[in-house]
């Protein structure tokens, strides 16, 4: 079942609900408002009920919410919140359940007396499910409410996948890292689980990865659920990052946090988003950091002491920005028995079209040291705007390698235009190498799965362009999520291009430049563009252009992801258009093209 699903079946996960834009209600008569001075604030609930409805306006400054038990001086729970002042863009649920039968108050700093929120605060023992979110995808993975960026924590168990990410459940923009949960049998129709991993002590839940821990090395239980992550601490005196870990002996459902947390420190103040796995030649465990602008890789033998090896990245790749969010793996390279390691490395700023990217390195590993094999070349995964933070699964099954990245860019992800979530998965790619001359190149292919969820498939009669060539009904679903499947034969033009766009004239095009080498994608007129100097944008990947081209688009209502030549270059890009892309038009110059395949699937 999708998330999709979930809000149509009205099923509630977590915290027992989703996200409703659109309820408004008063405050109640089991609510006392007390208003102090220097906008300090007392919420007194004569009754608790399981949740408080919090209003949130998305371009609000923040307020903090304190949940005070019993009028003891140490807050139960503490967080940041953006709450209305002017307007509603949605609510979000504060769960009270765990104080139930307790004297409650909210403590909230940092809201005028004025405000908007103190109209609509209400308790309530339930929330309103019902999806009022028009770019919603219908099948890429998104958190039921709230924001999200990237994607931790990753497993294979037991016939599930499990995917952790970065969540903020108290609004739609950054803040309160927690770790959010979903899962998937498909890889496709995802299951949102809730919250797995709070805030504490230590700091916010930052980025990181789970492993299984088949042989109890760390001595949490065979089989135990291991989770790393970076814990991230605000202080007067700057921002202190650490690494923590947790465990779970109920398959990554629920965890407890090691109590000798944490477990590795460092005086550097970018230090974070492990990524652990197991290194079967020395039978140790080996886990790599993101560190500035370089990587430091440790090893272990029980998941709690780590002795720091080697480091990597110096004069290496793209440096414009911070590296983080690193993976390290073992890829076969195709029509060959041969493996080699590669080390993906995400970095913001400094992409190769501005903001967020992600870069990786070919080479060899010998459970201590990484060498990269082509040290002055710069590789990219992913050729649009919108792929960050791509990290793999553990323990994938029959020796796969699936990646997994956040489809948003940081120079605009706060703003795109949505109101009951933030951001969504790319979808789930299977990564091999191939040879190209003297160089290995990752390929991203769509994974498997996809196929499998293909549903109604409509085929386009072959057709030649010549000039020009529109099709006014492309596929009569209105859902605006399909996948088109596209075989060219090229005819002697030095420019192939097509476009998909609506009844309201908004576009996306596309196209070859036969010339130049290379596949084209502009959105500048893709829809609603305003929201950032840079979305409107032109990407460009390097293409091989043979007679014969090959190319699968992915559309799901506010996002496209190209994949052409069976994953050797891919481009994904954001898109919000006021209606479904149902038209595609296709242009020619000098001796034209001919279609030769067009199959356009439903995905469900």
């Amino acid at each position: 079942m999708k998330c999709n699903d979930l809000f149509a079946s009205g099923k509630a996960l977590c915290l027992g609900v989703f996200l409703c834009t659109g309820l408004v209600a008063g405050a109640q008569g089991n609510l006392q408002i007390r208003h102090l001075a220097n906008e300090q604030n007392i919420v007194v609930l004569d009754s608790v009920k399981k949740f408080l409805h919090l209003p949130v306006q998305d371009d609000a400054p923040e307020g903090k919410v304190n949940i005070v038990i019993n009028n003891k001086g140490q807050f139960a729970q503490s967080m940041n919140v953006r709450l209305a002042r002017e307007k509603i863009d949605s609510y979000v649920p504060l769960d009270l359940s765990a104080y139930v039968d307790q004297n409650v108050s909210i403590d909230i700093a940092g809201m005028p007396s004025s405000s908007l929120c103190w109209k609509e605060l209400k308790m309530s023992d339930s929330f309103d499910m019902t999806n009022k979110e028009k770019f919603r995808p219908v099948y890429h993975h998104t958190p039921a409410y709230g924001w999200m960026n990237d994607p931790n924590g990753m497993f294979y168990k037991d016939g599930v996948y499990h995917l952790y990410f970065q969540w903020n459940p108290y609004g739609s923009v950054w803040a309160n890292m927690h770790w959010g949960h979903s899962t998937s049998t498909d890889l496709m129709h995802w299951n949102f689980e809730g919250c797995a991993i709070v805030p504490d002590a230590w700091g916010a839940i930052f980025s990181g990865s789970c492993v299984v821990d088949h042989n109890n090395t760390a001595g949490f239980g065979k089989g135990a659920v291991v989770a790393f992550y970076t814990s991230a601490k605000a202080t007067p005196w700057g921002d202190v990052q650490s690494q923590s870990m947790a465990y779970s002996l109920d398959n990554g459902k629920t965890f407890t946090k090691y109590e000798g947390n944490p477990i590795l420190t460092s005086s550097e103040k970018d230090f974070r988003d492990p990524k652990v796995f197991w290194y079967a030649p020395g039978k140790h465990w080996v886990m790599i950091l993101a560190v500035g602008q370089h990587m430091e890789i440790y090893s272990s033998v029980n998941l709690k002491e780590w002795k720091k090896e080697s480091e990597f990245g110096a004069m290496q790749g793209a440096h414009g920005g911070v590296w983080e969010c690193p993976d390290l793996v073992e890829i076969p390279v195709e029509g060959t028995r041969e493996k080699k390691w590669v080390l993906i490395c995400n970095l913001n700023p400094g992409g190769p079209f501005g903001g967020s990217a992600a870069q990786y390195f070919v080479g060899s590993f010998d459970g201590k040291k990484f060498v990269n094999e082509s040290p002055t070349q710069t590789k990219w995964m992913d050729w649009g705007k919108d792929n960050y933070a791509t990290v793999t699964w553990n323990n994938a099954p029959d020796g796969r390698c699936i990646a997994l990245g956040w489809m948003s860019n940081w120079q605009y992800a706060n703003n795109v235009p949505t109101r009951q979530y933030r951001s969504a998965n790319t979808l789930a790619r299977d990564l091999t190498l191939y040879r190209e001359g003297q160089e290995l190149y990752l390929k991203s292919t769509p994974s498997s799965e996809v196929k499998k969820a293909r549903g109604k498939k409509v085929s386009i009669p072959s057709f030649k362009v010549s000039e020009k060539h529109e099709m006014v009904n492309l596929f009569e679903e209105k859902q605006g999520a399909y996948e088109v499947e596209i075989l060219i034969q090229n005819a002697g033009a030095s420019k192939i291009a097509f476009c998909l766009l609506n009844d309201k004239g908004e576009k996306v095009s596309m196209y070859y430049d036969l010339n130049r080498k290379q596949f084209v994608m502009d959105r500048s007129e893709s829809g609603t563009v305003d929201f950032s100097k840079d979305f409107p944008a032109v990407t460009v990947a390097p293409a091989n252009v043979d007679k014969e081209l090959t190319l699968r688009l992915f559309v799901d209502r506010s996002s496209i992801e190209a994949f052409g030549e069976d994953g050797k270059f891919v481009m994904t890009n954001l898109v919000f258009p006021s209606q479904p892309y149902v038209k595609m038009c296709f242009e020619a110059d000098k001796n034209g093209y001919a279609v030769k395949t067009l199959n356009v699937y439903k995905l469900q």
